[in-house]
């Protein structure tokens, strides 16, 4: 495939030859060519950007497509997690279709890597689960999904849930989920013992939802890394949210981003709109990977969320109140390949807030194409002129979905 008239992150025009869904050269252009000649892509003077990897989703819980309704959660996570057992029977369609619709909107607008939670728990089973791989299924040809067998109700609370993550993991589910060991399941050896257990088992990866405060919040992830060395689990586990680990002292946030470093843990942030989070460009720079995901979207526990990791990136730069260009820049490197390379350890983590990656000579053809006088201007703008291409192939066109 021929993919011309291009601004690789915002450079001169060139041209890209894609052979085996994967980019084989780069040609510098000296004007645009009027007529690219069949089955070639114009981009028409476009941005050419890594397409987006959503590392934090929970397709289970979405309520995207359907009529709006009003929040009924209550503060804290056990009430939310109750506010969503109480309600998520009687959405208008099943837990396949609407994770498969909220996929296919997220595909349509740039996004062809993602990591969901499928909620395992008590009350439903592997419901959510096979609801989740439906949607997998369904976009296999468009988008690559790992599938998080989540205990959002915690490991130990109710009776039978290591068991259904276990059945999870042996169906088709790619990493075991676990969720704040102290404040939820009050017993953290025990939960990561069941945790890191299964993970050894299925020969999985780790991703481990916590939301607990300061110190408790440092105690907890003591425990994960102090696992994470003795298992020899180096590259495989993320910490996903961890709003509080920048709000104790600058030390324990120096020693903590070092060990983070060392032992490559990943971290995935929905860009939270108030938060003592890890700085980002301090995280980068030590060579710590950071995703980003949009969370839930539009259901249970909030109303916000529109699959557009477009938006999402926009909220990133603005909730760490960058204004610079190269920061908003990385704001994008962070939520395109700084997620793929969660995804897939083989690709390297960002080197600075400079680097630029997934558009060169050898990389996976998973592109964004989108109406943008600069990356910068891409983020506050937002156009729907998108041409989004999955392994050399295009999956979708202004915002929607092709086939």
């Amino acid at each position: 495939m021929l993919i011309t008239n291009v601004r690789p992150w915002g450079g001169p025009l060139a041209e890209i030859v894609v052979e085996n869904g994967r980019i084989s050269s780069i040609t510098p252009l000296e004007s645009e060519v009027d007529s690219p000649g069949p089955g070639a892509v114009d981009g028409r003077g476009r941005l050419a950007l890594p397409s987006f990897a959503d590392v934090h989703c929970h397709l289970d819980s979405t309520r995207l497509g359907l009529p709006f309704r009003p929040h009924t959660g209550s503060p804290g996570i056990w009430p939310m997690v109750m506010n969503d057992r109480e309600n998520w029977r009687d959405a208008e369609w099943s837990v396949a279709d609407r994770a498969t619709y909220t996929l296919g909107r997220m595909i349509a607008q740039g996004t062809t890597r993602v990591r969901s939670y499928a909620q395992i728990d008590a009350d439903c089973g592997l419901e959510r689960f096979e609801g989740v791989l439906a949607a997998k299924e369904a976009h296999r040809d468009r988008c690559e999904v790992e599938i998080i067998a989540f205990p959002q109700a915690g490991l130990l609370r109710e009776p039978g849930v290591p068991e259904l993550v276990d059945e999870a993991l042996a169906s088709g589910a790619a990493v075991v989920g676990g969720i704040d060991p102290c404040t939820l399941d009050r017993d953290p050896v025990r939960h990561l013992d069941v945790l890191f257990g299964l993970a050894e088992k299925h020969q999985a990866p780790v991703d481990i939802h916590l939301h607990e405060p300061g110190e408790l919040g440092v105690f907890s992830v003591d425990l994960i890394l102090e696992r994470t060395r003795a298992l020899g689990m180096t590259g495989q586990v993320t910490i996903s949210h961890a709003y509080d680990l920048g709000g104790v002292s600058e030390s324990t946030t120096r020693r903590l981003v070092e060990e983070f470093a060392e032992l490559d843990v990943s971290m995935a942030t929905v860009a939270p709109a108030q938060h003592r989070s890890l700085p980002l460009a301090d995280l980068t720079a030590a060579g710590v990977r950071v995703g980003l995901g949009e969370d839930g979207q539009r259901d249970y526990w909030s109303p916000y969320g529109n699959a557009d990791m477009l938006d999402r990136t926009w909220q990133l730069a603005f909730t760490n109140r960058f204004r610079a260009d190269e920061l908003i820049e990385h704001c994008l490197a962070v939520a395109s390949r700084g997620g793929a390379s969660i995804l897939d350890r083989n690709l390297p983590r960002l080197s600075s807030v400079a680097d630029r990656p997934g558009l060169a000579v050898g990389d996976q053809a998973d592109l964004l194409l989108v109406d943008g006088e600069t990356p910068t201007a891409a983020v506050m703008d937002r156009s729907r002129d998108r041409t989004v291409l999955h392994d050399g192939r295009v999956v979708a066109e202004a915002c929607e979905l092709l086939g």
